[in-house]
């Protein structure tokens, strides 16, 4: 083994270990442990531990690359502004008021607030986003096994699943909650070590967020001697519409899923979710300040290594990545991605600015800027096998909180209020245990075989989510006028709408923009118009909601448990 495959192990197995044994630790018997932790976690832990379920493998391993090489930097801060900026609108529109009304998950918030039909199309809908958010985290599992434990994809994902398997079935949210806390702690030091150091060592500037400044000049420079646009140029290859739709997209869809909207019903009361709400942009914004000093840092280096240099010549690193196929020559006319290699015979790879991301005739993936960018910084071995334990803990924090989503949806929407009411808490634990084992099972299937890179398949979730869920709770929570038929149609007008585009966009067109230039990942903020739409329209000609829930809804939004609310809270059916 080689020394980084030695640190990795060593790391890997270390942090494995006490993940497993904090979820022993705090392995539960009842349903409210399984579901919601109990709903007693301070809001600074709840903070971390959504921070970690959030920032999954897309934010640790893919950030980075696609800021540094979609778009030349400029079109990549969608991600940042999307998925930073969702936050706020989470805790403006939802989280105390999703927390008030005390329910396990989103449907169980529909079902309650709309009726029984509204239930189980947003049980589909949770199923629907969580398994498309999912293959990216197993993915993100597969791509750090093979590269630094040297097995193959398989693999490593299924190494994934049975720790996840453990910790998730055993523990519950609760487990999984304070696992998260430390696979947070694990991932945010694994991503600073090494930003600290390459902009020490660049820059003598040891704040990366401020280093970076310093080599953008450089980094413009550079791209114009190669022809292409400078990094900081806006809109050289995603337009002003575009940029809107993908950042609203991610945005909305933030606010959306249902894997970080269950994490407020773990606080211990409504306050409490509003500062878990703070901790987690606290502890989110350390890392995406960050990622673009990665970004911009990486990209410089990997210029200076590979630009005109001959293949015999190249760096450790480039030979590394390009054996494990993440650094391959352009994309042939079939869409297979063939071996570096020097096209024009002129002895040197060259990078001139041509159709692909990097250059016409090396790809660099997207999902390696990360991962490698210890070794492209020359750091050691050590550093090098955190990072990979780094982004081992992102992917595996956020498939567990995934998984539950699905877990309790089947579980607790499905089985407990449809089909059993009478089951037992033993019962309903069984239930979500084998729920949460088979949807394991599909989650590493979609991770050996992901239909995107590791952020394009995120991306896609967060479209699915706005366009599904965001209208129907913001519209449940602040009009008390909405139906639960408008409800229904548009979540169902909303995701088979997004869902259809984005397959026939990616089947059809490969990563082309697709009708009137949006992308995929930009849909979403259309199929959520569409939704809002829907739901107004049926809302407006179908019977209004009894009066109870009118008041109920109106008393939400007020400080303090009234009276509605605690009936409510009771199990009293207001109709």
């Amino acid at each position: 083994m080689s020394d980084i495959q030695t640190w990795t192990l060593v790391f890997v197995v270390l942090t494995f270990s006490l993940y497993i044994y904090i979820a022993y630790r705090s392995r539960v018997s009842d349903t409210a442990g399984f579901y919601v932790a109990g709903g007693g976690i301070p809001a600074p832990a709840n903070g971390a531990a959504i921070a970690a379920d959030w920032m999954s493998a897309a934010s640790f391993i893919s950030l980075a690359g696609i800021v540094a090489f979609a778009g030349n930097g400029y079109a990549g801060s969608v991600y940042l502004m999307g998925w930073t900026g969702g936050y706020v609108l989470l805790a403006l529109l939802l989280a105390p008021y999703l927390r008030k009304f005390g329910k396990y998950t989103i449907p169980d918030f529909v079902g309650d607030r709309y009726n029984e039909t509204a239930r189980l199309v947003a049980v589909v809908a949770a199923i629907v986003v969580s398994f498309v958010y999912v293959a990216g985290q197993m993915a993100g599992v597969g791509v750090v096994f093979t590269r630094f434990l040297n097995v193959n994809t398989t693999t490593g994902v299924v190494i994934g699943m049975a720790i996840v398997f453990f910790y998730a079935v055993l523990g519950g949210m609760k487990g999984i909650t304070w696992t998260q806390v430390t696979q947070y702690s694990v991932l945010i030091v694994a991503y600073l070590i090494p930003a600290v150091a390459v902009s020490q060592k660049v820059t003598g500037v040891p704040l990366p967020q401020i280093g970076f400044g310093r080599i953008l000049e450089e980094l413009n420079a550079l791209q114009t001697d190669l022809g292409i646009a400078q990094y900081t140029e806006a809109f050289t290859q995603t337009s002003r519409a575009n940029m809107v739709l993908i950042t609203a997209a991610l945005m909305f869809g933030t606010a959306g899923l249902p894997h970080v909207i269950v994490r407020f019903y773990t606080a211990k009361s409504v306050r409490a979710a509003r500062f878990s709400a703070l901790w987690a942009l606290f502890f989110i914004a350390l890392l995406y300040t960050t990622a673009p000093s990665v970004a911009a840092f990486s990209k410089l280096q990997i210029f200076k290594d590979v630009s005109g240099t001959s293949l015999a010549d190249m760096p450790s690193w480039f030979t590394t990545w390009a054996s494990v196929g993440l650094i391959t020559g352009p994309a042939a006319a079939d869409g297979t991605m063939p071996a570096v290699a020097d096209l024009n015979g002129n002895g040197v790879i060259d990078i001139t600015g041509a159709a692909s991301d990097v250059a016409n005739e090396v790809t660099i993936n997207n999902d390696i800027i990360v991962l490698a960018s210890p070794e492209i910084g020359g750091l050691p071995a050590p550093i090098v096998g955190l990072v990979a334990a780094g982004a081992l803990a992102a992917a595996l924090s956020t498939a567990s909180g995934l998984l539950l989503v699905i877990s309790s949806s089947v579980a607790n929407d499905v089985y407990y209020k449809k089909i059993n009411p009478r089951a037992s808490e033993k019962q309903q634990l069984l239930v979500g245990r084998v729920a949460m084992a088979a949807a394991i099972v599909v989650a590493g299937y979609l991770g050996i075989n992901p239909p995107g890179f590791v952020a394009q398949v995120v991306a896609l979730a967060f479209g699915l989510a706005a366009a599904s869920f965001f209208p129907i709770l913001v519209l449940g929570i602040f009009w008390k006028r909405c139906t639960a038929k408008g409800a229904m149609w548009g979540m169902i007008v909303g995701l088979l709408t997004t869902m259809a585009y984005m397959l026939w966009t990616i089947d059809i067109y490969g990563n082309s923009e697709g009708i009137w230039g949006i992308p995929e990942t930009g849909f979403g903020t259309v199929g959520m118009v569409i939704n809002f739409v829907v739901t107004v329209l049926v809302s407006l000609v179908t019977e209004k909601p009894s009066p109870q829930m009118q008041e109920l809804v109106e008393e939400i939004r007020y400080p303090g448990r009234t009276a509605l609310v605690a009936a409510h809270a009771e199990g009293t059916d207001l109709g």
